[in-house]
């Protein structure tokens, strides 16, 4: 299938040195993936996390009230987005930052039609701050997103090549999916994305294409059909 317009969840870990703080060579490797995909046509949105930063559900494992938890973490998904969108301007690639909470100037309140409208301009939408809403993982607000910029496939960039019968990085034994259906995803307990996302993108039929977004080429590689992941639907 080709893909006009995508949404590409990012881990925020992903972009951290060491799990923490930003990789300047890592940011700017998903500058370069990300502007060659814009170049040969495809409409991006993205959506990253910010547990190199703070992750509000670790915090109130710490002590921290639950909600302000999950608030710093908002704030570290828009930490992450204007590093991004600073990478991309470095590189020639116009990009736009919406914040799921007004945090003007530092981005735009986010709504679905200015998206669209930036994407559709040639820029790259890179939307932060989760939700807006506590008690919800970026990759919920990933499947929100995807579903609500009309994007023909959400992409989960991680750093395993796919969804697995097990963790592959704990057990050697197991086995890569190249495709796999939401109810299975459920059934199995497999670790793709948390529950809420999964079901919001099988009740919306959006599917979700999980691939290792650290290998650069990865990107052009999967939109170009070559199977580098595993792609879950109905």
């Amino acid at each position: 299938m080709e893909y006009k317009r995508v949404l590409l969840k990012l881990s925020g870990e992903s972009l951290g040195a060491g799990g923490t703080g930003i990789d300047t060579a890592r940011l700017n490797s998903y500058a370069r993936q990300i502007k060659e995909m814009v170049d040969a046509g495809v409409e991006i949105g993205i959506v990253i996390g910010g547990g190199n930063i703070f992750r509000g559900l670790t915090g109130a494992g710490k002590g921290f009230d639950r909600v302000k938890g999950d608030q710093m973490g908002m704030l570290a998904t828009v930490i992450n987005s204007l590093a991004l969108s600073s990478a991309l301007e470095a590189i020639g690639q116009a990009a736009k930052v919406f914040t799921a909470i007004n945090m003007h100037p530092i981005g735009e309140h986010y709504s679905k039609w200015r998206a669209i409208e930036a994407m559709e301009a040639g820029k790259v939408a890179i939307i932060s701050g989760g939700t807006g809403n506590p008690y919800f993982t970026t990759d919920t607000g990933s499947a929100l997103r995807a579903i609500e910029i009309e994007a023909d496939v959400m992409l989960k960039g991680t750093r395993v090549d796919g969804v697995y019968t097990a963790d592959p990085e704990k057990d050697p034994t197991a086995v890569k999916f190249d495709e796999i259906t939401y109810d299975e995803v459920l059934a199995r307990g497999l670790k793709v994305m948390d529950l809420t996302a999964t079901a919001l993108c099988k009740e919306n039929h959006m599917p979700i294409y999980v691939f290792n977004m650290d290998e650069e080429g990865n990107l052009a590689k999967m939109l170009s059909g070559d199977n580098v992941g595993t792609l879950v639907k109905a």
